[in-house]
């Protein structure tokens, strides 16, 4: 995260980055930045600003001037294309950023549009032109056919209405090359349209009248800036600033233009999560409280980062780069977290795919409990001790889980073992009571057989119940099992019968009775 606020910060203060060209080799640098159409008239405006005419000649393609009046012609001519572009709405970020240039204007692949103005009725169309300087080295000029339209151009910049009315003063005096009564203007412009902008949210936001009190008034403010942003930056045509400063400005409209909309974004998360937890089963806490937030923060984050990421990519930075860097950190951070990773994931595994939710009566390995909670580390169990366990979430979620809440009905299995001189009648009126005791029962389901002799042992004749009690409630279940065990227990008494014991504890007390004696 520190990482990708550095570069940010860095994207905020530095001209756009050029991009080279996929080549497998090496092509010349230029050190005055002339390989890309944008990076050649972003240094030309640089040494313009900074008074350097005779540098600013280079980006100029003076072959046609004789060599003996290119000294002299060529600062001034540099300095009337810089007015020009100052002073129309020129944008920089039109132009190309790829050393080949746009190869999909219509224009030959060596040429590039630079701006167009209009006299007496015809156009005068400036371009840049991809120049061969010396084998193998190519930059981006002023085309040689561009530069004698520069002073004709350069004719068509008067004082408008609006500054032949204001002092000269504010007319004359400049700021980052920039006349102060523009300034004044976009900061007067500014205030006002961040009053009219709340306004404009204000309704806007009242039009949907489902949103909470509290979603309306957060997203209040994201509309607002939004809102001001796209009327501050059509309003700049009315007072723009310097090309330079203009570009930053409008660099830093589009942050915060995205921002905003992120900003809003998020807040929309937030409404959509609530409601969704609203609705979502009480016991699901683990859901509302771990992955729920967890989610939302992911996704919030994301929101701002695709916002970040999508500006600084329209600025001309290789965001390919910065994705790496961080896939570099995030490498290293989950090899020094790996078990608490491991853990998140377990956490999540279990949350999303629910085998157990909190309140939930399970068992899990060796251990029988009561789900206490499910969060995003370890799962707590209660368990019949009383007694607080808690399980790493990669264990539990590892673990073979067996849910006793999630039962529809109660499985009730015992065995009658009756003595071996029980007759057959008898075994036949044991089997028809124990049926007729189930069939009875407005809480037993029983098969086609749920009483059956199954067999024949050394000390006992086995009679299997196999029925369901309809209940997931263990305690009147537990209820229901003793009622059928007392009933079974007295058609056992009833017939004659009897329940066998053991040869071997029979034996034993047989061998112990004489030395009592």
């Amino acid at each position: 995260m520190l990482k990708l606020l550095v570069v940010i910060l860095l994207a905020a203060v530095l001209p756009p980055q050029v991009l080279p060209a996929q080549s497998t080799e090496p092509s010349p640098s230029d050190p005055l930045g002339r390989m890309t159409p944008q990076g050649a008239v972003l240094q030309f405006l640089e040494a313009c600003h900074a008074r350097a005419y005779a540098k600013a000649a280079h980006y100029l393609d003076l072959r046609q001037i004789p060599p003996t009046d290119r000294a002299t012609k060529g600062p001034q001519l540099a300095q009337q294309l810089e007015d020009l572009l100052d002073d129309t709405p020129f944008d920089i970020a039109t132009l190309s950023r790829d050393p080949e240039g746009d190869l999909s204007d219509g224009l030959s692949p060596s040429r590039e549009g630079l701006a167009t103005f209009q006299l007496e009725g015809k156009l005068l169309e400036l371009d840049l032109e991809r120049v061969e300087l010396k084998p193998g080295f190519k930059v981006w000029l002023v085309s040689a056919d561009s530069v004698p339209l520069i002073p004709k151009a350069h004719e068509l910049l008067t004082e408008s209405p609006l500054e032949k009315k204001l002092p000269q003063l504010l007319v004359t005096h400049e700021l980052l090359d920039t006349p102060v009564w523009r300034w004044v203007a976009l900061l007067a412009i500014g205030f006002a349209l961040w009053f009219v902008a709340g306004l404009l949210s204000r309704a806007l936001v009242l039009t949907f009248g489902r949103l909470t009190h509290a979603t309306a008034s957060q997203l209040r403010e994201p509309v607002r800036l939004c809102l001001a942003i796209a009327g501050f930056r059509g309003a700049m045509a009315l007072a723009p600033p310097s090309a330079l400063p203009r570009m930053y400005i409008e660099r830093a409209l589009a942050m915060a233009f995205f921002l905003g909309l992120a900003w809003a974004g998020t807040v929309a998360v937030d409404y959509v999560a609530e409601r969704w937890r609203s609705r979502l089963d009480p016991r699901m806490k683990a859901m509302t409280y771990s992955v729920l937030p967890l989610g939302r923060q992911v996704v919030k984050l994301s929101l701002f980062l695709i916002a970040i990421l999508a500006v600084v990519s329209a600025w001309g930075y290789n965001t390919a780069t910065i994705l790496a860097g961080l896939g570099v950190g995030g490498i290293a951070v989950a090899l020094a977290a790996q078990k608490t990773i491991e853990n998140l994931f377990g956490g999540i595994s279990v949350i999303s795919d629910r085998p157990v939710l909190v309140g939930d009566f399970c068992r899990f390995g060796a251990h029988i409990g009561t789900v206490m909670h499910i969060g995003l580390r370890s799962t707590r169990i209660r368990t019949l001790d009383r007694t607080i366990l808690s399980v790493p979430n990669s264990q539990f979620s590892a673990t073979e889980l067996e849910n006793f809440s999630a039962r529809d009905k109660i499985w009730f299995h015992v065995t009658l073992s009756l003595r071996r001189d029980t007759t057959s009648d008898q075994l036949h009126r044991v089997l028809s009571a124990v049926q007729d005791i189930l069939r009875q029962h407005s809480k037993v389901e029983i098969g086609n057989i749920p009483v059956r002799f199954i067999g024949i042992g050394n000390y006992s004749l086995d009679v299997e119940v196999f029925a369901y009690v309809t209940t997931s409630d263990y305690d009147v279940f537990l209820g229901v099992q003793q009622e059928l065990l007392f009933e079974m227990m007295q058609a056992v008494e009833r017939v004659g019968a009897a329940l066998a014991v053991p040869l071997l504890e029979t034996s034993h007390t047989q061998e112990l009775a004489p030395a009592s004696r």
